[in-house]
């Protein structure tokens, strides 16, 4: 992902992932992972190996369309205190809340400064379009599925109904009066995205295969 290193001894290294799981037709699951990275022999001399100083865990169920938080829980693995763990069951105070617009805010007023982990704040942070997003792959999973032939119409249409709301004005290209909105308000498809159309080149398949997906 990164290009060369420039010519600077590295310090530091911050890595986020995000990973999500269909685990049904209605939910989803989302793993987050932070971890702050020191390279070999920085910290302790002589030290051949990289050391860790956090490495931390958000594990989260999610009900899909309406993005609502089922299950939330916050593990520790590597953290440089003691008491950080005294922290962890805070994290329970996600449940109920949605992922979609206004998380965020939510997040700060619950989570900020010293009411939660600075670490895990901006890990949920990091997380929530990722929810965004895997809510794009839930209705093409169910599309290609069995299920998805067996699903009403109506349905899927709030599914779509729902997935384009939580888009909205989250970016410039989504801005509630720009053309992309526009297009969806009026049941237009969105163009096939870009690397999707370069994926269905390469492989001398045509963009009708995507446009056929509910």
């Amino acid at each position: 992902m990164f290009p060369e290193n420039p010519e600077f001894p590295l310090i530091h290294t911050r890595r986020y992932e995000v990973r999500a799981f269909r685990m049904a037709a209605d939910r989803l699951m989302l793993r987050g992972v932070v971890v702050d990275e020191k390279p070999a022999g920085l910290y302790l001399k002589g030290d051949e190996q990289p050391l860790w100083l956090h490495h931390m865990i958000v594990d989260l169920e999610i009900v899909y369309p309406t993005f609502l938080i089922e299950k939330a829980s916050a593990t520790f693995h590597e953290h440089p205190h003691l008491e950080c763990t005294h922290i962890t069951d805070h994290y329970k105070n996600l449940e109920g809340m949605s992922i979609a617009r206004g998380f965020n805010a939510k997040v700060k007023v619950l989570f900020a400064g010293a009411r939660g982990c600075t670490h895990i704040t901006a890990l949920l942070s990091a997380m929530a379009p990722v929810a965004i997003q895997a809510g794009w792959s839930m209705r093409v999973a169910a599309s290609g599925s069995e299920e998805g032939n067996t699903v009403e119409e109506g349905n899927f249409e709030e599914q779509r109904r729902r997935q384009f709301a939580s888009t909205i004005n989250t970016c410039h290209m989504w801005d509630e009066n720009g053309a992309l909105a526009a297009k969806v308000k009026d049941g237009n498809f969105v163009e096939v995205p870009l690397s999707v159309k370069k994926r269905l080149t390469e492989l001398g398949r045509s963009e009708e295969e995507w446009l056929n997906l509910k």
